[in-house]
C-alpha cells in the first residue's frame, strides 16, 4: 500500500505541474493564431484548468474504475465548498461579491441537471450529450455577459498569457501537458484503485475522499493565496466555474467514453450533500455575510463529518 500512496503522491505532482504547463502552452498558441482574448478565456483556460481532472475521469473509465470518475467529481465540489472556503477562511474572512450571483445559480442549475441525469444512470451517452448541451448553453451565455461587460478583452488578464514567449517554449509547455497529464492520471488512478481493492471499499468512496481532495488542492491553494491578499472574489469566482466544469464537461466527456453506474449510496447520500454544500453559499451572497473564521470553522467541521460518514459507510 505504500507504493499506491506513492503513486498517487506522484502522480498528482505530475496532473498539477503538467496541467498548468498546457494551460500555459495552449493560451499562448491561441493567442499566437490571432484567437480572441474572450475565446482563449472562456474555452482554452477553462479546459486547460480543468483538465486534470478530466485526464484521472477518462483513465478511470477506461481502467475499468468508472465509479472512481463519479466519485472524484462529486467529492471534488463538495470539498470546494466546505473544505477550500473553510481553510482560508481561518486566515482571513472573505466577502463573497453580489457580482457572482449568476454563476451562482448557474452552478446550482447544473447541479440540478447533473442529479436529474445521474437519477436514470448509469450516465450513458445519451446523458452526456445532456451535459454537454447544458456547458454549451452556459459558455454561451458567459460570452454574452463577458462582450456587454466587456470583460477579458486584453491577453492581460488570461492566466498563463504571455506575448513576448518563445515559440520553442510554447512547444515546450505543450509537450509536458500532453505528456504528463496522461501519466499523472495513470498514476493516480492506478494507486486509488489498489489501495480501494486493499481496504475492500469501491472506487467510488476513494474517490470521494482521497482523489477528491488530491484534485482540490489548486482550488485550496488559490483560495488560500487569495484570502492572504485580502483577494477572495476571484478565487470564489474560480471555485465556482471549477464545480459547474467538473459537472457538465467533465463526467460529459468520461462518459462518452464509456458507462459510468452510479452507486446507490452516491445517489441517496452524497449527490445531496453535494447540493446542500453548493447551497451554503447563498446566504453569503445575497444576505452580505462575510465567510468570517467562525463560519470557516463550521464548514471545517461539516466536511470532517462527511468524511467521517464516508470512512464509516466504507469499514461496514
Amino acid at each position: 500500500m505504500l507504493l499506491d500512496i506513492v503513486l498517487i503522491l506522484v502522480g498528482l505532482g505530475l496532473l498539477l505541474v503538467a496541467g498548468d504547463a498546457l494551460t500555459k502552452g495552449a493560451v499562448n498558441l491561441a493567442i499566437r493564431m490571432g484567437i480572441p482574448a474572450i475565446i482563449v478565456g472562456l474555452t482554452v483556460v477553462a479546459f486547460g484548468t480543468s483538465a486534470p481532472e478530466m485526464l484521472v475521469s477518462v483513465d478511470a473509465v477506461l481502467s475499468g474504475a468508472p465509479g472512481l470518475a463519479l466519485g472524484n467529481v462529486v467529492g471534488s465540489n463538495t470539498a470546494n465548498i466546505l473544505l477550500v472556503l473553510g481553510a482560508p477562511a481561518l486566515i482571513s474572512a472573505m466577502t463573497v461579491e453580489r457580482s457572482v450571483a449568476r454563476d451562482f445559480l448557474t452552478m446550482i442549475a447544473a447541479t440540478v441537471l447533473f442529479i436529474a441525469v445521474a437519477f436514470f444512470g448509469p450516465i450513458t451517452t445519451p446523458h452526456a450529450l445532456i451535459l454537454l448541451a447544458g456547458l454549451g448553453l452556459m459558455l454561451a451565455d458567459n460570452y454574452r455577459s463577458a462582450r456587454a461587460h466587456q470583460a477579458l478583452t486584453t491577453t492581460d488578464s488570461l492566466e498563463g498569457a504571455d506575448p513576448g514567449i518563445a515559440g520553442t517554449k510554447i512547444a515546450f509547455y505543450l509537450a509536458v501537458g500532453v505528456i504528463g497529464l496522461p501519466l499523472g492520471a495513470q498514476m493516480l488512478v492506478g494507486g486509488a484503485t489498489s489501495i480501494a481493492s486493499a481496504l475492500g471499499v469501491s472506487d467510488a468512496l476513494i474517490g470521494l475522499t482521497l482523489v477528491a481532495v488530491g484534485t482540490s488542492l489548486p482550488e485550496l491553494a488559490t483560495t488560500v493565496m487569495a484570502a492572504i491578499r485580502r483577494e477572495s472574489g476571484i478565487a470564489i469566482g474560480n471555485i465556482i466555474g471549477s464545480n459547474v466544469f467538473n459537472l457538465l464537461a467533465i463526467i460529459g466527456i468520461a462518459s462518452l467514453i464509456g458507462p459510468i453506474p452510479v452507486p446507490d449510496d452516491i445517489a441517496r447520500i452524497d449527490l445531496w450533500v453535494m447540493l446542500g454544500a453548493s447551497l451554503v453559499l447563498a446566504p453569503f451572497i445575497w444576505l452580505g455575510w462575510r465567510i468570517t473564521r467562525g463560519w470557516g470553522v463550521v464548514l471545517l467541521l461539516a466536511y470532517a463529518g462527511y468524511v467521517a460518514t464516508l470512512v464509516m459507510r466504507g469499514s461496514a
